[in-house]
């Protein structure tokens, strides 16, 4: 396995459906502009809640790209 260098830029994902759907808008997007994305790790997941119900939820993650290429 060679070495690698690694950036970490943070994101915020968000979805009314469900955090899956939050992480995947996120990486979906993030991946149309960057270059090299390898692995994500999530920090905090979120919601909103109306009348007694999940009405949104929001997950802070941090995604990793390779620089070295």
């Amino acid at each position: 396995m060679s070495a690698h260098v690694y950036k970490k830029v943070e994101l915020i994902g968000t979805s009314p459906k469900s955090i899956d759907e939050a992480i995947e808008t996120a990486i979906s997007r993030a991946s149309k502009t960057m270059r090299n994305l390898d692995w994500f790790e999530v920090d905090q997941i979120r919601g909103q809640i109306v009348n007694g119900e999940v009405a949104h939820y929001q997950v802070v993650m941090k995604v990793g790209f390779r620089i070295d290429d």
